[in-house]
């Protein structure tokens, strides 16, 4: 995985790495709460994620009717789902083995 920082341990996720988070959250349509505690977001990143993931046609805002009531839900659209498949790709073909080490790692980021 690519990330920013690692700091005691605790590795920063990078912009990509949240976005797939989001995406694979919304698969089959949550609302934005259940959206913010499976991704790990604070309610101000999530207000700055959602809406650019739906201006770019990675998720669609869908009202559904529950019982009485509508729910406004995000859904990951078609797009969504093939940068998720691209990112996983990727991702694999930058990996390093399971048994590197943490400073093995560093150092081959930080290469780039």
């Amino acid at each position: 995985m690519i990330t920013n920082s690692v700091e005691d341990g605790v590795r920063r996720r990078d912009r990509h790495d949240i976005i797939v988070e989001i995406l694979k959250t919304a698969i089959d349509g949550k609302v934005k709460t259940h959206i913010m505690y499976k991704a790990r977001l604070s309610y101000a990143q999530l207000n700055e994620y959602l809406p650019r993931l739906v201006e770019n046609g990675f998720l669609e805002n869908l009202k559904i009717k529950i019982r009485k009531d509508y729910k406004k839900v995000f859904k990951t659209t078609p797009k969504g789902i093939k940068f998720i498949q691209s990112f996983e790709t990727m991702r694999s073909l930058w990996s390093l083995p399971d048994n590197s080490s943490e400073e093995e790692e560093e150092a081959f980021y930080n290469n780039f």
